[in-house]
């Protein structure tokens, strides 16, 4: 099992201490970076394509049940369903902000009903939830807001 980089690099007592400063949980006091797409039901993801425009932005609420699950594990630090799971994510595709090596790790979305590890994925960044939803393997992203 991997340590998630948030709390390897931070510790879980600094995410414990901020949930305890603020009184809210992190995900309710995560601002958005900005309002460029909506997403049109709670199972279809809004992303921008990526030639076009970059990263999209997706709504918490609006993600599949399993993308939840998926965050939540990563906020648990585990046990994660796959071994690939908390691995470097190398942005070979170039679709995320560019960043230093090992900044960004991937975790699977499960997708009921297929025989393998499927499309979908989060891939988190080192920023304090910086995650990014992607139901097309890599081809496109969105970033979660957990702010809506």
């Amino acid at each position: 099992m991997n340590i998630p980089h948030r709390f390897a690099r931070f510790g879980a007592p600094a995410a414990l201490a901020s949930v305890l400063l603020l009184g809210a949980s992190a995900a309710a006091v995560a601002s958005p970076t900005s309002s460029t797409s909506t997403v049109t039901s709670t199972t279809t993801v809004s992303t921008v394509s990526v030639a076009a425009k970059g990263v999209g932005h997706v709504c918490e609420s609006a993600l599949p049940a399993q993308a939840h699950d998926t965050l939540d594990l990563i906020e648990k630090g585990g046990p994660f369903p796959y071994p690939k799971d908390g691995t470097v994510f190398s942005n070979r595709e170039g679709v995320l902000p560019k960043q230093g090596g090992g900044y960004y790790h991937e975790y699977t979305v499960i997708t009921p009903g297929s025989p393998d590890r499927g499309a979908r994925r989060i891939v988190a960044g080192q920023a304090d939830h910086e995650d990014y939803y992607t139901g097309d393997h890599y081809r496109s992203f969105a970033r979660v807001d957990f702010s809506c």
